[in-house]
């Protein structure tokens, strides 16, 4: 009778495997694959142009974006969309070691991003010597003492899209993922890089947190932890302002700002990360950008994934106590989003995000971050 029970039930759960494989049901896992393939063979057949770009009206920004996001989907540089793609990004590497158009006004921007896509690739070194010369353009841009600023201006330690331009939070947190990308072969941890460092200070003044790192105007108007775009010039927040000037802090920002935090080597007691994800746990959702909406959403979860990974919480838990398994939430959601050709697209196209290119590169790079265990 055991056997024969034993025997029954194998065979039951042979058949439900069968059922759910018939009724379309999947696991987590091949769900994730399912997703990842879908979207590198959009990108394989629609995306890519002959010259190895993609979305070039847009600048390089997007190739190197889906470029990285490729390589962080288990492509490599063997793979013919990724060579074409790398070789297209090369074509831009500048004189002054800046990888742009000669037309661009994103010369940080596109040289960031295209940093952090060279050293993904850089296995054997290959593109050392690039990548070199790419530090030395980005450092020498970044607003500090060699740009006529010292550390009480507002610009100071901040990036902007390029030379002389108004730096803000999302180009600086760009700057400091490039430096980061470097940091595993120099022997210098973010901690001592003079750059990242830098860099933490105009982060730091980006956060609606009155503190010693942050005594401008705007810091104690609204105090609730969070960040937004930029304190130079007076100051902007894409989300808006208060009546008695306070800029609003978002979503998007504010994990951009925690991300630079813990990559600058800021540890989670310090209040500046404390009030940071206060913020976050109060404001916890996959539906939208915490005070944008559905603009910019799926840059949201590309700065969330890669924030809550650095923070190194498998579960997040929101200010109401429900622990939350975040990167499950997330591959749900993204999954959900998919187009029927292996796309996504932001229907609210602000922030090009109704450029699917672009949004591919967000969402992989999102994904990678949430790999099923």
């Amino acid at each position: 009778m055991g056997w024969k029970y034993v025997s029954g039930l194998v065979a039951l759960l042979g058949l439900s495997c069968v059922l759910q494989v018939a009724l379309g049901q999947q696991t987590d896992a091949e769900q994730y694959r399912q997703m990842i393939s879908k979207s590198i063979e959009y990108l394989r057949v629609r995306g890519q142009a002959d010259d190895g770009s993609f979305s070039a009206a847009s600048g390089i920004g997007p190739t190197g974006l889906v470029v990285s996001g490729l390589l962080s989907s288990g492509l490599t540089t063997t793979d013919p969309m990724v060579a074409k793609g790398l070789a297209y990004l090369e074509k831009f590497v500048q004189a002054d070691g800046g990888i742009y158009r000669p037309d661009s006004l994103h010369r940080n921007y596109d040289t960031c991003i295209a940093m952090v896509a060279f050293s993904r690739a850089n296995a054997g070194g290959k593109y050392s010597p690039l990548i070199a010369k790419s530090e030395s353009f980005v450092r020498g841009i970044q607003w500090d003492e060699g740009e006529g600023k010292d550390a009480s201006d507002t610009f100071y330690g901040g990036a902007g899209y390029g030379s002389h331009s108004r730096p803000d939070l999302s180009n600086t947190a760009f700057l400091i993922d490039a430096l980061t990308s470097l940091s595993s072969g120099s022997g210098i941890s973010s901690s001592e890089d003079e750059g990242i460092q830098k860099a933490l200070v105009f982060v730091s003044r980006c956060q609606n947190l009155e503190s010693p790192s942050n005594n401008t105007p705007h810091a104690a108007k609204i105090n609730d932890g969070g960040f937004y775009y930029t304190v130079a010039e007076g100051g902007e927040s894409k989300a808006g302002n208060e009546p008695d000037g306070g800029l609003r802090s978002y979503g998007s920002m504010t994990y951009a700002g925690l991300k630079s935090m813990i990559y600058a080597g800021v540890g989670k007691d310090d209040p500046r990360v404390s009030a940071a994800v206060s913020f976050l746990r109060k404001n916890y959702t996959i539906e939208a950008n915490p005070g944008m909406g559905q603009q910019g959403l799926f840059y949201y979860y590309h700065t969330m994934a890669k924030a809550l990974a650095a923070l190194q919480e498998p579960e997040f838990t929101d200010a109401s106590g429900v622990r939350h398994d975040w990167k499950s939430e997330l591959r749900s959601k993204m999954f959900a989003l998919q187009q029927a050709d292996g796309s996504w697209l932001n229907p609210t196209t602000r922030w090009m995000e109704g450029d699917p290119n672009l949004v591919c590169g967000y969402s992989l790079l999102a994904l990678s971050y949430c790999k099923p265990e």
